[in-house]
């Protein structure tokens, strides 16, 4: 058994995609016979710490600062204070004196190296960064970011967190070309390490697409977030060109900087074959998919780094084809269409995409195609091989 400390800034009830990965892995380790103990801020914590089991999960929760749903420049500040913080407070948690034997931590945040390092030379163990986005090489190539002084001091803290991991997880082997352009490898290993989403029966959901106007469509939904990143507005170009066809509809459900503006978009455009709902618990999703038939999926075509949304892997879980709007040269194109579980655009056309959609809607006959998502979700995206991967790398000899 082994006792291993998991460093996040997102863990339930938070509902972000982040917080349900760590959920199923820190579950998964207990089903493997491990201790994980969750190590994660809370700003609205009125006390240093709080001790709780979740779902058979040890939880730490530490006061922290507020680092979600605000401007750029507090959320920076906030997270450049969150480690040392988390740090005090830890000691003065039941845990202070506590070794483990290995660390691992989730980014985004870029900023958890310090509390990492200081575990690490508590305990004489290893680390492992799940790497899940490379900033601030994305914030640049969407233009939130230019290459001055800011940037510059987000390359020294990205430095510093790769140089305290003894095994970095990237979620795709196009990122591992990333680090090729290190003078000096940050660490000894650099693997893929697949996303992973655990096994989640429908348990019912609180949106009936039955009593809503796009009863009897077949419905392309989107889950997620709606942000900058995602560059959902061609789904909404998709969906114009898409509203003389009565028996199609599309169901957007989720939180974002962009949620409000995309939702007065459709009403401005007068789409009466589009919905917009507020986020849900994580675990009403599968009973959401269960009313549905294609997930969309939606990258700004100005990211240069690679990834594969959590939101792929629920759709291929449910048995849901996709339909994806994303970045040229993303490996996801490559593993959609090897695996004949849905269509890709990779120029940012909405011609191109209204033309995918519109063959993804004779695909949906094949008897097939909702069990090749199934498969490919259980061979490729478990969160016991994630578990297992992640408990080898600690075992090395430090």
């Amino acid at each position: 058994m082994k006792r291993i400390a998991i460093i996040a800034d997102a863990y339930p009830p938070m509902r972000t995609s982040a917080a349900v990965q760590l959920r199923d892995l820190s579950q998964e380790l207990v089903r493997q016979g491990h201790f994980p103990t969750v190590l994660v801020p809370s700003a609205e914590l009125g006390q240093p710490w709080s001790l709780e089991e979740m779902e058979g999960v040890q939880v730490l929760r530490l006061q922290g600062p507020r680092t979600k749903d605000i401007g750029y420049v507090r959320r920076t500040a906030g997270e450049f204070l969150l480690p040392f913080q988390m740090l005090r407070n830890l000691r003065r948690s039941p845990l202070a004196s506590q070794r483990w034997d290995g660390v691992a931590w989730y980014s985004p945040t870029i900023f958890l190296g310090p509390m990492v390092q200081a575990l690490k030379r508590q305990s004489g163990c290893r680390s492992y960064l799940i790497l899940r986005d490379i900033f601030p090489e994305w914030a640049v190539d969407m233009g939130l970011l230019r290459r001055g002084a800011a940037y510059r001091v987000f390359k020294q803290v990205e430095r510093y967190q790769y140089s305290v991991a003894d095994t970095i997880g990237v979620q795709t082997p196009a990122n591992l070309r990333y680090f090729d352009g290190w003078r000096r490898p940050p660490v000894a290993r650099v693997e893929v390490l697949q996303n992973w989403l655990a096994d989640a029966p429908a348990a019912g959901c609180s949106i009936s697409v039955a009593s809503s106007r796009l009863a009897g469509r077949r419905v392309f939904v989107y889950a997620g977030n709606m942000g900058i990143a995602q560059g959902m507005d061609i789904l909404l170009d998709l969906a114009e060109r898409l509203r003389g066809r009565k028996d199609v509809g599309f169901l957007f459900v989720g939180r974002g900087s962009d949620a409000a503006r995309l939702s007065d978009d459709a009403k401005r455009r007068g789409l009466d074959n589009v919905l917009f709902n507020e986020e849900i618990d994580p675990r009403e999703i599968p009973g959401l998919y269960s009313q549905c038939h294609v997930g969309l999926i939606a990258l700004d075509p100005r990211h240069k780094t690679h990834n594969i949304p959590g939101k792929f892997l629920s759709y291929m879980q449910s048995g849901l084809p996709v339909l994806a709007a994303i970045n040229p040269g993303n490996d996801l194109k490559q593993l959609i269409e090897s695996e004949g579980v849905g269509r890709v655009c990779c120029d940012n056309s909405a011609a191109s995409l209204h033309h995918l959609a519109e063959a993804l809607l004779t695909d949906l006959a094949q008897e097939d195609l909702a069990a090749r998502c199934r498969a490919l979700a259980a061979r490729t995206f478990s969160s016991a091989t994630a578990a297992r991967q992640i408990v080898t790398a600690l075992e090395q000899p430090t």
